[in-house]
């Protein structure tokens, strides 16, 4: 049987299952560190499918391995099933509603995400099995993506060390090889203690912790001019001292995160950063402590596979979707503003041009059509912990539809999208085209000590240095 009759043959007969399994971890929206709902479902379908699996790696509770084979080559999949708080939307319907006031909701499909990357690690380790290869199939469960960086503390443990290469997605509008490059980030918090004391009767007295907090913004504004047009800064006030204005504040904490296209380049933004915080706590006689919450690396691509990968798409190909698909897509983008379309199309113009072709005309509300893959450098401006396990061996990951065009993560219509039958669509096909990809390289061995040779090029000799120093433990929402 044929590489693309095989693993579609895999993923056809537990197709139900998928689904059902994406839908109920839809259904538990839990926060980062907190998915034990989310994990227990993903290693249990596992192991009944003859997985050994050990939980509760790099001592993380919801994170885990889930293994097939022995020996070489070991090609892993990455998996994430974290929620977003704030993001309660009932499903279905194209207007914001929350189901529960302040609930959680799955505002970046890491309920598929993980999902597919289960189904494609089994289709995987069928073929493997159908066709006596060797190798070691393995699936990683990766909790806290989102503002926890799970895979750069599962990395900072060496979970990661034995792996040849590396295969994920994500959830999307169009389908596509990922071609981009990622932003290394620190997120680090910032507490001030001062003084509190009757702000009219006594003001000479206190030590204003929130002025602080203040200065420390004011500071890191004017810092921003002083950067590379590559780096972000973003902040957050999570305690102002209280909300009476006649106290002055004896404690108040604000949250930075920090970005750049290296950790040496994010690392030297945090280091003055810090000192900004220092003048702040200087001028205002208040004592300052540091929490360092979290990092993770940039994501390093890997030409040889991206190649492996677009030729496995190509074979597959695009989507195509019922009228009633079209439908709700279609209400779906009337809640959109024209300036999302917009920066949607700009995407999508990028990408053809880049590869050298115009863009077609519009396809509407579902973007079907695969979009032409270039090595050409692209930079995206965000962050993902998938950049440390890039840094430790050749990594890949494509894209595949699964919202209306113009959608933007981390939005209600994001969340009401998720157990459509097109977003499941574009689960299974990310699915289909991870599996081949694995057996592409398990047909083809040299394919992966090429993938290894470029990467120790992109590397030019560096080794892996976590970002996130020994004792700091992964930060939890709650």
């Amino acid at each position: 049987m044929s590489l693309y009759d095989s693993v579609q043959k895999s993923i056809k007969n537990s197709e139900e299952d998928y689904i059902r399994i994406s839908r109920e971890i839809w259904d538990n929206p839990e926060l980062r560190f907190e998915e034990t709902k989310s994990s227990e479902v993903l290693a249990t379908y596992l192991e009944q499918k003859g997985f050994a699996v050990e939980r509760g790696i790099a001592d993380i509770d919801t994170a885990f391995a889930a293994s097939y084979g022995s020996g070489g080559p070991v090609i892993a999949f990455l998996g994430e099933f974290d929620a977003l708080s704030n993001l309660s939307q009932e499903p279905g319907i194209a207007e914001q509603r929350a189901m529960e006031e302040g609930g959680n909701g799955h505002g970046c499909g890491h309920h598929m995400l993980g999902t597919s990357a289960m189904a494609s690690a089994i289709a995987a380790r069928d073929y493997m099995v159908e066709h006596n290869l060797e190798g070691t199939i393995r699936f990683y469960g990766c909790p806290g993506e989102e503002g926890g960086s799970g895979k750069t503390f599962m990395a900072r443990e060496g979970v990661f060390d034995d792996i040849d290469l590396a295969i994920c997605w994500h959830p999307w509008i169009y389908t596509q090889v990922w071609v981009n490059e990622s932003l290394a980030n620190y997120q680090v918090s910032f507490k001030f203690k001062g003084v509190s004391t009757h702000a009219a009767s006594s003001p000479h007295l206190g030590r204003s912790a929130l002025d602080a907090v203040e200065l420390m913004n004011v500071g890191a504004n004017y810092l921003r001019e002083h950067v590379e047009d590559t780096a972000r800064l973003h902040y957050a006030i999570t305690n102002t001292g209280g909300i009476s204005p006649n106290v002055v504040q004896g404690e108040a904490e604000v949250l930075y995160l920090m970005r750049d296209v290296s950790v040496e380049k994010a690392g030297a933004i945090y280091e003055r950063v810090k000192k900004i915080a220092e003048g702040a706590a200087l001028m205002t006689e208040t004592e300052l402590s540091i929490h360092f919450e979290k990092a993770c690396s940039n994501f390093l691509r890997n030409n040889v596979l991206e190649e492996v990968m677009e030729e496995q798409l190509q074979e597959i190909g695009g989507l195509s979707y019922t009228a009633d698909e079209l439908e709700f897509a279609k209400k779906i983008q009337e809640s959109l503003t024209p300036d999302e379309i917009q920066y949607s199309e700009s995407q999508i113009s990028d990408a053809y041009h880049k590869a050298g072709q115009e863009p077609p005309e519009s396809e509407g509300a579902l973007y079907g059509n695969t979009i032409p893959y270039s090595k050409a450098y692209n930079l995206l401006p965000g962050s993902t912990d998938v950049g440390d396990v890039s840094q430790i061996a050749p990594t890949v990951q494509c894209l595949a539809t699964c919202y209306a065009f113009g959608t933007q993560m981390h939005t209600w219509q994001t969340v009401t999208q998720g157990k459509t039958t097109y977003a499941a669509k574009g689960m299974l096909h990310a699915a289909q085209v991870m599996a081949q990809t694995a057996g592409a390289v398990l047909n083809n061995p040299e394919k992966i000590k090429e993938a290894q040779a470029e990467f120790d090029r992109r590397k030019g000799g560096k080794k892996y240095v976590c970002p996130i120093p020994q004792g700091v433990v992964p930060s939890k929402l709650n």
